[in-house]
Order: C-alpha cells, then sequence, then structure tokens
C-alpha cells in the first residue's frame, strides 16, 4: 500500500481519506481540524467526579499514517493543539519555535 491514510475521529463521526504524499495528508487533516474547531465545545469537562481543565480534554484527534509511520494532531477543548507519534503510546513531538503543530508532525513523519 502505497500513499497516506488520514483519520479524524470526534464525538459523533470518523472520517477516512487516502492521499498521495505526506504534504497533502497533513494539509488535509489541518484543514478539517480548523473547520471543526468553531463547532466543538470549549470549557473543562467532568467524568467520574473529576474535573478536567480544557487544555486537557481533545476534542477532535486526527491521525497520519503512512509508509513512513503514524502522528497526528489533538485539537483540545481551549483550541491549542498537540502534535504527537506513536500507536499504543503516544509522545508529544517537541516544536522548533515557530511551527505548528502539524508543521512539527510533517517534519518527524519525513524523518
Amino acid at each position: 500500500m502505497a500513499g497516506w491514510r488520514t483519520t479524524v475521529r470526534r464525538r459523533g463521526g470518523v472520517e477516512k481519506a487516502r492521499h498521495e504524499t505526506l504534504a497533502s495528508a497533513v494539509a488535509a487533516v489541518e484543514a478539517r481540524l480548523d473547520e471543526l474547531a468553531a463547532a466543538q465545545p470549549r470549557g473543562a469537562e467532568r467524568a467520574l467526579g473529576r474535573e478536567f481543565p480544557a487544555s486537557a480534554v481533545v476534542t477532535v484527534r486526527g491521525e497520519v499514517r503512512g509508509p513512513a509511520g503514524r502522528g497526528g494532531v489533538d485539537l483540545h477543548a481551549d483550541r491549542s493543539t498537540t502534535a504527537w507519534t506513536g500507536r499504543l503510546r503516544r509522545r508529544a513531538v517537541e516544536l522548533v519555535p515557530g511551527e505548528t503543530a502539524y508543521e512539527a508532525l510533517a517534519r518527524v513523519l519525513r524523518a
């Protein structure tokens, strides 16, 4: 299987697509997460008697996987984003100054 697959997971739905290049896959995830950001809840959430701050609540997760690996970007309730790699154990990607989470993801998957 050549190419890249994207998956966008949000409460109420999963969207999948195929892309020829890493750049187009990351751009598609960025566009879709930006589009969904306005419709997602903002603020902290309560679950099982605990309060989770908005920065810890993932409202949408965009995943990219292909020949060079797997990673993604989480969109939090406070509208911040976190790039990560891995499958079962997600590891946050360190951002280079001036870099977005999407650029960081593309950099790590290109390596």
